[in-house]
């Protein structure tokens, strides 16, 4: 039998805050991205259960605009709807912040995506639409003022042509009273509206209630089995569950996307691939909704893949930290292959894709190469572990929080192709009772004629959220050093297609 999806998500990786809806028989996801250019991922599924992502809705940095390029700033939580043949996605660049939500729209999910109508007087994050029968459109956020009216969770009517309020927000439910109520959604089912929340922030008090009222507007009634959703002290692997959003299926039944982080290692544990997207089972009791966390089954899947650069357009799972992939790569002229421009020393350009497994290997092969190249593991810039190839040697470093330390240099066969490969592993006394541990080891190296030379091993607890901060998770990928560098081939293994390779 597939693993349940209580334990395992559908959506693997750094994909947090998801929000679904449906056109007929297909469903429609999108996520969080943060800092990382394109913006916001979109997926596509035919049974909630197999994703695949066939865009990012943010492409043109007219629509994203960098901002301050701050870790863990950019895009957070949204809402991704259809109404009237048109998909809608409203969201918050933190990047960029105080001139209100930003809302896109287009006819095919896949893009392109319109440019945005920002929308005055919205200061906040975490915004929703939802209409009535009658056309009215609620958006609905967290606000943070000015003034008390304008702060917590807030709704207000929106000319969505014209991207201004048609009110002055008022305050709606709070939620139970746990401290940090966000990511609201507004949904009308039979005759009432309900108002979903996440609370208790997005850590290990993470959960989400849901209110009731008749009217869009409100007043709501909590549900009196609040939260509906929730892990926490629970002894599971699976934390910080919440930030959810529900979707009705073409049979009349329903379902909720949801995130979690898989926890590994010593206490407290240390979640490394970021928020992920689970998937749950919805049923319906006395007029309110529960979580049905074991309703589906998800299956094993592989990952892997393999890249020559040889297609006309990058894939849309490559994306850089604060940088745009098309201001740093090109197609050489002969040779196939993806050059890559230098950036600073203090701002390398990385290109970049999200780790979707915990126990995985990469590898990347260069040629061309004119100052340095490097792979790179990284969960924000301050925190990252990386083999780098230059002047006929190779050298592991790492750098966490202030201190960057080279930890071993050297020197390959000359003339043999070379891979640089990390790679993670368990760590070697995982299991042992009391022995404090992280949830994995990272093994950094090079490959020659089917040979590793290990450097170096660190403990993967110094690239894990609970360490580093912030709300993203691993992504591996290359940059060039000093100078342009083509990149010939990227390999991402998962453990499946990894061992004896």
């Amino acid at each position: 039998m597939s693993p349940s999806a209580a334990r395992t998500p559908v959506i693997p990786g750094f994909f947090p805050d998801p929000t679904v809806c449906r056109v007929g028989g297909d469903y429609y996801l999108a996520s969080s991205s943060f800092e990382y250019f394109p913006g916001a991922p979109v997926f596509h599924s035919r049974d909630l259960v197999a994703w695949e992502q066939v865009g990012n809705i943010l492409t043109r940095r007219t629509q994203f605009a960098a901002g301050d390029r701050s870790g863990s700033g950019g895009i957070f939580g949204s809402t991704l709807r259809h109404h009237n043949g048109q998909f809608w996605f409203i969201t918050t660049n933190m990047s960029d912040f105080g001139g209100g939500h930003l809302l896109f729209r287009a006819t095919d999910p896949a893009g392109p995506w319109s440019e945005p109508v920002q929308i005055a007087g919205t200061l906040g994050i975490d915004p929703d639409i939802a209409w009535d029968q009658a056309g009215n459109c609620y958006l609905t956020w967290v606000g943070f003022g000015p003034g008390p009216e304008a702060s917590g969770i807030v709704q207000a009517r929106l000319d969505t042509a014209g991207g201004h309020l048609l009110e002055a927000p008022r305050k709606v439910w709070q939620g139970t009273g746990l401290a940090f109520p966000e990511g609201p959604h507004l949904y009308q089912v039979g005759d009432w509206w309900y108002l979903m929340l996440a609370e208790g922030g997005t850590e290990r008090g993470h959960a989400v209630s849901i209110s009731r009222s008749t009217s869009p507007a409100g007043p709501f009634e909590a549900c009196p089995g609040n939260p509906i959703l929730s892990h926490r002290s629970l002894d599971t692997p699976v934390q910080n569950t919440g930030h959810a959003d529900l979707v009705q299926k073409p049979d009349g039944t329903w379902a909720a996307v949801y995130l979690g982080v898989r926890t590994g290692g010593a206490s407290p544990g240390y979640h490394v691939l970021g928020r992920e997207t689970f998937l749950s089972g919805v049923t319906w009791q006395d007029g309110w909704p529960g979580f049905d966390q074991a309703g589906y089954q998800v299956p094993a899947s592989d990952h892997s893949f393999v890249e020559d650069f040889a297609a006309p357009e990058l894939h849309p799972r490559w994306v850089s930290p604060g940088d745009e992939p098309a201001a740093f790569t090109s197609r050489p002229a002969a040779d196939g292959g993806l050059e890559l421009a230098a950036g600073g020393p203090d701002s390398p350009r990385l290109l970049a894709t999200r780790l979707r497994d915990a126990d995985w290997t990469c590898r990347a092969a260069f040629r061309a190469v004119d100052a340095g190249a490097e792979l790179v593991l990284r969960i924000d810039s301050r925190h990252w572990y990386a083999v780098r190839l230059g002047q006929g040697l190779v050298q592991a470093v790492a750098r966490i929080g202030p201190l960057t330390q080279e930890l071993a240099t050297a020197v390959p066969h000359p003339g043999e192709a070379l891979q640089l490969e990390i790679s993670s592993a368990p760590p070697a006394r995982a299991g042992q009772p009391g022995q404090n541990v992280g949830p994995d080891e990272v093994v950094l190296g090079f490959r020659q004629a089917g040979h590793l030379t290990e450097l170096a091993r660190l403990d993967g607890r110094y690239l894990s959220t609970e360490v580093a901060g912030g709300f993203t998770g691993r992504v591996i990928g290359v940059s060039a050093l000093g100078g342009p560098a083509v990149l010939d081939r990227f390999e991402y293994l998962s453990a499946a297609a990894a061992p004896g390779t």
